[in-house]
């Protein structure tokens, strides 16, 4: 029979709905009835895109044996840490702190007023490889509880009090002033020192790719200038790029790659990756000027309006790992799912599709009769192939005594060809709800390619974006509460947004706004930034909390700085702050800005690993101010090529404000009074550049924009 799980809205949650295990959703009817039984908690957190989660659900939570133990034993809770990250975050910070590492599926035991006394994260269903038995562990719990509960209660409420104490600390360092630049250089060596010069990357294997360490590097680059920090994002982004950690026959990224070399991938793709990792190749083709990038951010769009877009204009979250092998009958069990069975191809495979055209495309590929895979650690690939980009065009051509031309042609078709295969076979779970937090980034990234790239696919991109912007301010926004929710699915709205939906958010309608200049999206931008200082802005020490602090089930009110897999809220509030400043003038803004990057002392460098992204926001505090003012009509062939030289220039610390003349411009002037000055010179489409206060002559000709743009650009 179905559990209550069963009627939650989450696609994790629904995932365990069949689970013979009495699972409870987070929430007062499980801490009742652990109260009332006198029970411990068995708290299991994961995502439903997770690889681990599933082996762990198919090894314990499947098993009658365990789910009998657990009913009898434990009070046994899901949370689906997406949707509750401030759930996750409590018992993460735990587990890393007394096991020294952390993951999911994470596994947590507390008491029944939420104290966590031990956690781990996946366990196996008995004892292998160095690693404890579930079944074991949990038997083990049920006899010290019965026998010595009263020392697992007093280490759990010692445990709580130290995590307690570290957040306060962490919370009131301060400085005399904002570190200076030379933290910024300091922040570069960390990643000289990791740097793979091999390979791409920082450290061994797995590599994750941390979008935040590359446009750190990229801006730093940039404003230093600093030649070291440029090579090292551009060498990194170009590996992941083409490594099997992007999908070369379907478009967008992995979640990371297990080896050294970004071969071969653990194959979930999870919306904020896709978005980050544009932003990052928009800013590498634009600091480089090389095209590949831009090529790259297009195939991840094109991916992400193809698979992971709701018809209403909002952004899925992932696509898991996991799938059904091709040659399963319709209706097997899960149990037979494979990593990667959707993105796997055998030499023979490829071969009878391609015929002829094979030899060059395998080729180009890397794909071999073996496979090619030799370093995937558990041999779950063996005899598979990863697409990867093996040899380059050029060199095929040689080697084949075809034209460059007829290589990519053919590649392109090839690639066809293999994606409607692929189409055929069972696809992965796909997790179909929206979180407001990585719509805003992936909105920011739409927006971002639709004022960088060409027409007319720059066009899809901008209007992706504002359908997405419209679809959070719908369904997301409660304009009578003033309250951004979290996640909508399946009609389904709920869920208090966090600090990181308001700021990420916040990101994407910015940089919506400087795509598009409609004043819709700046007025909402500033209202959802004051609301998130409302509710999140810590008077007393600066920084912003990630949660409101009123749900008393959620044990410690924390400031998150490190940046993962997604920036932190704090930096990206912060980085918004600076981004308002230079739009509005808003020196409030500014000041919360400065007394967030106190908080990391004079020497924040040292740390640059953990928090790539404050330093980015170090980085633009010390740039020069920048506004590039564009007025004229969008549809001005003129304005477009005023555009299109900005476009070209890598000015990660300006900001650009489109001003359309007539009713627009007016509106945007009640709001920016500056603009409401600025005038088509001679009836022209004009440019005004504005750095440190002090504005150009306005100029009417790409040629004298982009001069006026070379004297404040700062190229390595």
């Amino acid at each position: 029979m179905p559990n209550r799980l069963q009627h939650e809205p989450s696609p994790y949650l629904r995932q365990h709905a069949d689970n013979p295990v009495d699972w409870y959703p987070w929430g007062e009817e499980a801490f009742a009835a652990a109260r009332r039984d006198d029970r411990p908690i068995f708290l299991s957190i994961g995502y439903s895109t997770c690889h681990w989660c599933h082996v762990m659900e198919h090894e314990s939570f499947e098993d009658a044996g365990i789910a009998r133990l657990l009913k009898e034993q434990f009070v046994s809770i899901k949370v689906d840490r997406e949707e509750r990250p401030d759930v996750d975050r409590v018992y993460m910070a735990f587990v890393q702190a007394t096991t020294g590492s952390g993951g999911w599926p994470m596994s947590v035991w507390l008491t029944p007023d939420l104290k966590p006394f031990l956690g781990g994260t996946y366990f196996p269903p008995s004892g292998r490889g160095g690693r404890p038995g579930f079944e074991d562990v949990l038997r083990e719990i049920a006899r010290r509880w019965a026998t010595g509960r009263e020392a697992l209660v007093r280490s759990a409420s010692t445990i709580v009090d130290r995590l307690r104490e570290m957040q306060q600390r962490s919370a009131s360092v301060a400085a005399d002033g904002v570190a200076g630049t030379a933290a910024l250089a300091d922040g570069v060596q960390q990643f000289v020192e990791a740097f793979d010069e091999r390979h791409g990357g920082f450290g061994g294997a797995p590599k994750f790719p941390r979008p935040s360490e590359l446009l750190f590097l990229l801006r730093e680059g940039a404003r230093g200038p600093n030649p070291e920090a440029r090579r090292m994002a551009v060498a990194t982004l170009e590996a992941i790029a083409r490594g099997g950690v992007r999908d070369h026959v379907g478009g967008g990224f992995h979640r990371y790659s297990v080896d050294a070399a970004w071969r071969v991938p653990h194959f979930e793709k999870m919306l904020y990756d896709q978005a980050q990792l544009v932003l990052a190749c928009l800013e590498a083709q634009q600091s480089t000027g090389q095209r590949f990038f831009g090529e790259v951010a297009e195939d991840t769009l094109a991916y992400v309006l193809r698979d992971m877009t709701d018809e209403a204009g909002g952004f899925y979250s992932a696509e898991d790992a996991d799938s059904l092998p091709p040659e399963a009958d319709e209706g097997a069990p899960a149990s037979r799912k494979a990593e990667g069975a959707f993105y796997l191809w055998t030499d023979a495979e490829v071969r009878a599709l391609l015929g002829g055209d094979a030899d060059l495309v395998t080729r180009r590929l890397g794909i071999e009769p073996n496979g090619n895979a030799p370093t995937d650690p558990l041999g779950e690939f063996r005899g598979k192939n990863i697409p990867h980009l093996g040899q380059g065009v050029h060199d095929i051509a040689a080697l084949t005594g075809r034209t460059v031309d007829d290589v990519e042609r053919i590649c392109d078709e090839a690639r066809g060809r293999l994606f409607e295969t692929r189409a055929r076979r069972p696809r992965p779970h796909l997790d179909d709800k929206v979180l407001a937090a990585w719509n805003g980034m992936m909105i920011a990234a739409c927006a971002r390619a639709g004022r960088v790239l060409e027409p007319p696919s720059s066009e899809r991109w901008l209007g992706a974006a504002a359908r997405a912007a419209a679809f959070a301010r719908e369904r997301l926004w409660d304009p009578e509460r003033r309250i951004l929710h979290r996640r909508s699915r399946a009609g389904q709205v709920s869920i208090d947004g966090y600090a990181e939906d308001y700021a990420c958010l916040v990101w994407g309608l910015l940089e919506l706004f400087q795509a598009e200049g409609r004043v819709e999206w700046l007025d909402w931008a500033q209202e959802l930034a004051a609301r998130q200082d409302e509710l999140f802005w810590d008077e007393g020490e600066g920084g912003w909390f990630a949660t409101t602090g009123d749900d008393p089930s959620v044990l410690l009110r924390m400031k998150e700085d490190y940046d993962g897999a997604e920036p932190s809220a704090g930096a990206v509030a912060a980085d918004n702050a600076l981004t308002l400043a230079r739009i509005t003038g808003d020196s409030a803004a500014v000041a919360r800005a400065e007394r967030t990057l106190m908080r990391f002392g004079v020497r924040p460098g040292q740390a640059a690993r953990v928090v790539p992204m404050m330093m980015a926001v170090l980085a633009r505090y010390h740039a020069a101010p920048t506004q590039v003012v564009l007025v004229g009509s969008p549809d001005d062939e003129g304005y477009r090529a005023l555009a299109r030289t900005v476009a070209a220039r890598y000015l990660p610390f300006a900001v650009r404000i489109p001003v359309e003349p007539g009713p627009r411009q007016e509106e945007l002037a009640a709001r920016l009074p500056f603009v409401g000055a600025m005038t088509l010179a001679g009836g022209r489409p004009s440019a005004y550049v504005c750095t440190d206060l002090t504005c150009h002559e306005p100029v009417t000709t790409p040629a004298a924009l982009d001069a006026q743009l070379a004297s404040i650009e700062q190229h390595p």
